[in-house]
C-alpha cells in the first residue's frame, strides 16, 4: 500500500473512481479537469495504491477565510473502490489528507458529502474520523 500524489497516470482510474462516487466520468473528462486541477497551486490530489493499482483518491483544494485568519482546507473528493472498502485504506488515505493540510498551516478540514441514500455509511466513517456536522449546503445550477 503507497500514498502519493496523483499524475497523469492515474487519470483513467480516478475517472473510474469519481464514477463510484456517483459522478460518471469518461476519461477524457478526467483528463481535462486534472490538468485544470494540476495547474492550480492551490489544489493536491492524493492517490491509494494497492498493488500498484490505485483505489482511491483525495481531491483537497486550500482556501482563505473570510470569517477569521488563517487558511482551511477542502476536501472536494473523497473515495476508496468499493472492492477496497472496510479495510482500512479509507483511514489511511483520510490521514494523510490531514497531514497535507496541516502541512499547508490550515487551521481546519472541511468536507461536504451528499445526503443521497448511498452515502449513510461515508456519514458513518467521517463521524468516527472526528468529522462532525456543522452547516446546511446549498445549491443551484447556473
Amino acid at each position: 500500500m503507497k500514498i502519493r500524489e496523483a499524475c497523469s497516470c492515474d487519470i483513467p482510474q480516478m475517472a473510474f473512481l469519481m464514477g463510484q462516487l456517483g459522478y460518471s466520468t469518461t476519461v477524457e473528462q478526467m483528463r481535462t479537469r486534472f490538468e485544470k486541477i494540476s495547474a492550480e497551486p492551490s489544489y493536491h490530489t492524493l492517490v491509494i495504491e494497492v498493488e500498484g493499482k490505485v483505489v482511491g483518491m483525495s481531491g483537497l483544494c486550500t482556501g482563505i477565510f473570510y470569517e477569521s485568519d488563517g487558511i482551511y482546507v477542502r476536501i472536494v473528493a473523497f473515495v476508496v473502490d468499493d472492492n477496497y472498502r472496510k479495510k482500512g485504506l479509507g483511514k489511511l488515505l483520510l490521514a494523510e489528507s490531514e497531514e497535507w493540510a496541516m502541512s499547508k498551516g490550515a487551521a481546519g478540514i472541511v468536507l461536504n458529502s451528499g445526503n443521497r441514500t448511498e452515502r449513510i455509511a461515508a456519514h458513518a466513517f467521517y463521524k468516527a474520523m472526528g468529522y462532525r456536522e456543522k452547516s446546511t449546503g446549498f445549491t443551484k445550477q447556473l
